[in-house]
């Protein structure tokens, strides 16, 4: 699936869906924003519930930049999640 793209606070940023599984398969996906590359390359990881579809590319697609904004905001560094491999 190709990234959606927003801005927030004027860096520009990628957004996946993470693949990482848990034990909520359907109620639950994790999203990876990145920004930047090789050694400036900065990692955000975040979990969201889907309101519509329960596909995960799906989903991503139905979100509204404004609701991946509210997401970026709440995700935390790329250190703290398995979804990026506890990398920055």
């Amino acid at each position: 699936m190709p990234a959606r793209r927003i801005t927030v606070d004027g860096r520009e940023w990628q957004v996946y869906p993470s693949g990482f599984l848990t034990q909520y398969v359907g109620d639950e996906f994790g999203l990876i924003f990145v920004s930047g590359t090789g050694g400036d390359r900065d990692v955000r990881v975040t979990r969201y519930s889907p309101v519509g579809t329960r596909a995960r590319e799906q989903s991503l697609a139905e979100l509204e930049n404004a609701q991946l904004v509210d997401l970026f905001r709440t995700s935390q560094p790329g250190a703290r999640s398995p979804e990026a491999g506890y990398r920055t």
